[in-house]
């Protein structure tokens, strides 16, 4: 009835978990993962990660971000490093030096960067 078969299965899915920054929740410092964010607080710093980082409507990072995908609802400003897909949500508002591979943005966001490039210039180069 009770077997060690859960304790391995929780140890091989303790990398596919979402790191969070929840709602009222504020961290200043370098943070390090290869696992996801979720970020609804505030985050002052550098954020450097090999997965995806959503920045939920109440989130706000003020820093470096460095990310394979992200994912912005709320308010981002500083240096942004996204090497393939950002997405800008209607609510986003980004502002800062901004390095991706793609970008996607709904009507509304706000996206305010300056030395902005892709790696890819057109959908069929990628």
């Amino acid at each position: 009835m009770f077997t060690d078969n859960k304790n391995s299965k929780s140890n091989l899915n303790s990398f596919s978990q979402q790191n969070t920054i929840a709602l009222g929740t504020t961290f200043n410092g370098d943070l390090t993962s290869e696992g996801d964010f979720r970020i609804e607080g505030a985050v002052g710093g550098s954020l450097t990660t090999s997965g995806k980082v959503v920045i939920g409507k109440t989130g706000v990072i003020d820093g470096v971000l460095i990310c394979k995908n992200a994912d912005v609802e709320g308010k981002f400003k500083g240096a942004l490093t996204v090497s393939d897909t950002l997405s800008l949500r209607a609510s986003a508002h980004v502002e800062g030096e901004v390095q991706i591979g793609k970008l996607a943005v709904e009507p509304g966001a706000t996206f305010n960067a300056i030395g902005t490039y892709f790696s890819c210039f057109f959908a069929n180069a990628c």
